[in-house]
């Protein structure tokens, strides 16, 4: 029994915690102590804060990976949930490991905008586009970010001539495309952008930069 016991401790799950960007909200955790415990496989379950029972995610019962997909089973964006996790291993089951209490709306990271990047004589002309959610309108096309929040784009200029690390933020606001005007000739320019949420002072991590020679 004790065996039995330790065997059910050192398989336990640990920090088990949601991951979300773009309301893609994943479930994560680490394996437990028994690293080398033989053929250690997971189940999953998940409710809405408030209900007493929990729900299977049937995709992520009995599996291997060390996450589990949640997004259709917490798209209500304003309802908080809880995830957990139990482990098995040579027929013995660990106890299940509890989430923090996770509110899509509140707690998702957005992602930095798309762009495309145009440059005419002395300017840089730039299309932005929000980051897309996983939910789809009933046409089917993707419903963007900017649906569920006031998003406001942050536009970053670095003249290469100059420091690498001296980022200069050139436009703030909601404008799709913007030009960003009276630049150098034969100078490159690249050029960065930023998601940021005023309501939750929350920006995203920035674009992939985009450099061009005027």
């Amino acid at each position: 029994v004790l065996e039995n016991q330790d065997l059910q401790d050192s398989i336990k799950p640990q920090k088990v915690e949601f991951h979300s960007l773009n309301f893609n909200n994943t479930l994560r955790w680490q394996p437990g102590r028994a690293r080398e415990a033989k053929a250690t496989v997971y189940f999953v379950q998940y409710k809405v804060y408030g209900q007493s029972i929990w729900q299977n995610k049937e995709e992520c019962w009995g599996i291997q990976n060390h996450f589990c997909d949640l997004t259709d089973e917490t798209s209500d964006i304003q309802e908080p949930y809880y995830g957990r996790v139990r482990a098995s291993s040579a027929g013995v089951y660990s106890d299940w490991s509890l989430s923090c209490r996770f509110t899509p709306w509140r707690e998702t990271m957005i992602g930095p905008p798309t762009m495309n990047v145009v440059h005419s004589n002395k300017s840089i002309i730039l299309k932005l586009q929000a980051p897309r959610s996983p939910y789809r309108r009933k046409r089917g096309s993707t419903i963007p970010m900017t649906n569920y929040y006031d998003l406001l784009y942050q536009v970053f200029i670095i003249n290469n001539l100059l420091d690498e690390q001296h980022r200069v933020l050139v436009y703030e606001g909601k404008d799709k495309v913007i030009k960003i005007e009276d630049l150098r000739r034969g100078v490159s320019y690249c050029i960065m952008a930023k998601t940021y949420v005023p309501m939750l002072d929350r920006s995203s991590a920035y674009s992939s930069r985009q450099c061009t020679m005027l």
